[in-house]
């Protein structure tokens, strides 16, 4: 009998079906995945997939729907629908919708952290990897930015829009954990790290940083830097990811309890049953897909980053 990761490459060649996986998964979801990477890499691979038939998604909600947006004649699983991202259901679209009618000449920035109806009601969307660079390439000098107030802040000190939090309290759980006394406490006991946090963390994290990044952008961070030890303040599976490509270096988890529950529901057997069965196909409402459909492609089209991201992974999607 083949056990979960044999009958996983079997269903996948029968299948024609690939694997992707977000930064937060966990090692055995990272190790058989054929590409692992941030919002922005992901969304980028998904929208040039063309060899597989099928992808399994293994992130949260609003990145398979991302996947099916860009990919309509695919067909794209995720092997557990109760993967939703909190954050990214504190915004809907009447919400949007109110916001536009109060602020008439502010541009709509939404980050990829939201649903698919949400979406369809920006004029763009953004990554923590690019927000900067899409807030920076827009005429309007008022900027509604939902749902995360902390990337909002972010934001707003790297250009000189004023940047509006839509809502006003929308956050990540799990980043909103981190503290300033805990990382100066570990930075106390390992002098020579450098700390890397992630731009959902609070302003006063971010303050205390010696660098703000996305996941991607820390990935990058790393292979360049001269240091040998690392405090990272993001979902505490990052790790697993950069230790897996930098055996030679050391990384700190800067709180052992930052765990993103839904990212944590995806195991081996759930990802066999979910290719073996096809069952939970992620299939966005029609009225929404062009719209949403809309902001995504502008957002990757006016992204600088967009042509070394596709450089890296360009072996990778051969595969795809």
């Amino acid at each position: 009998m083949l056990n979960d990761l044999q009958e996983i490459e079997r269903l996948k060649k029968e299948k024609n079906a690939i694997i992707l996986a977000h930064n937060y998964q966990t090692r055995a979801i990272q190790e058989i995945a054929d590409f692992t990477g941030d919002s922005l890499e992901l969304c980028i691979k998904v929208s040039k997939i063309k060899k597989a038939d099928t992808v399994v998604f293994c992130g949260v909600d609003f990145m398979a729907e991302t996947a099916a947006l860009l990919n309509p004649h695919k067909k794209i699983l995720i092997p557990d629908r109760n993967a939703e991202c909190p954050m990214a259901h504190m915004l809907t679209a009447k919400d949007i919708k109110k916001a536009k009618n109060a602020y008439p000449d502010a541009a709509v920035v939404l980050y990829i952290n939201t649903t698919a109806e949400a979406k369809s009601e920006a004029d763009i969307l953004c990554t923590s990897a690019n927000a900067v660079e899409v807030v920076k390439s827009l005429p309007q000098e008022k900027i509604l930015f939902g749902p995360d107030q902390n990337l909002a802040w972010y934001v707003s000190q790297q250009t000189k829009k004023e940047i509006i939090p839509l809502p006003e309290h929308g956050h990540c759980y799990v980043h909103k954990m981190f503290n300033l006394g805990d990382l100066y406490f570990l930075s106390e006991k390992n002098l020579d790290a450098e700390i890397l946090v992630h731009p959902e963390c609070d302003p006063s994290v971010q303050k205390f940083a010696d660098v703000v990044l996305s996941t991607g952008g820390m990935i990058h961070h790393v292979n360049q830097s001269l240091h040998k030890t690392f405090i990272i303040a993001t979902e505490v599976d990052m790790t697993t990811r950069l230790e897996r490509e930098n055996p030679d270096k050391t990384f700190i988890p800067a709180l052992n309890e930052a765990i993103c529950e839904n990212m944590k529901l995806y195991t081996l057997e759930k990802v066999k049953t979910c290719l073996l069965n096809e069952e939970f196909i992620v299939e966005p409402d029609e009225n929404i897909k062009s719209g949403a459909k809309r902001a995504i492609k502008r957002m990757m089209n006016i992204s600088k980053n967009q042509n070394m991201i596709e450089l890296n992974i360009k072996e990778a999607m051969e595969n795809g």
